[in-house]
């Protein structure tokens, strides 16, 4: 019998300035998936360019200093951060926010109060989404690079 590869488990980062959100959200994930924090927009950002890459985020939009939608402007704009999925977790509820926050490039908007089986039900999805995404790209660039490499020959 053949040792079983260890399962993959996708990397989450929850921006939140409230304590107890980020509790929340952390104690929601944390059995599926690893769980990051940032306690505002500025540290979320830091945590999301450093050399650990992170497969979804989670991003309220009210903080001080630096709401969410700039976070979400500042990531879309960044090469090694844009293809990351943003959901949006927030109490703004008009329609104008949701229609901001899509525009920015989020991939979904929640609002708050939320429902646990709905947020997890979307963070499944958009992962599985990351995940082929991510194998088709890596299929074609290495086709690219055959297709290339042959008429080198």
């Amino acid at each position: 019998m053949t040792e079983s590869q260890p399962q993959y488990k996708a990397t989450i980062l929850v921006i939140d300035d409230a304590p107890d959100n980020l509790a929340l959200m952390s104690g929601l994930l944390k059995d599926l998936y690893k769980v990051k924090v940032a306690n505002s927009g500025e540290r979320g950002l830091k945590i999301a360019q450093s050399n650990a890459p992170l497969d979804l985020i989670l991003l309220d939009i009210m903080m001080p200093d630096m709401d969410g939608y700039e976070v979400c402007q500042r990531l879309k704009l960044d090469p090694f951060t844009r293809d990351i999925p943003v959901i949006f977790l927030t109490a703004k509820s008009e329609i104008e926010d949701e229609q901001k926050g899509l525009d920015l490039g989020a991939a979904d908007y929640i609002t708050k109060p939320f429902s646990p089986p709905l947020v997890l039900a979307r963070v499944k999805n958009h992962l599985a989404l990351k995940a082929a995404t991510d194998y088709f790209r890596d299929k074609y660039d290495a086709l690219e690079a055959a297709v290339l490499a042959s008429f080198k020959k």
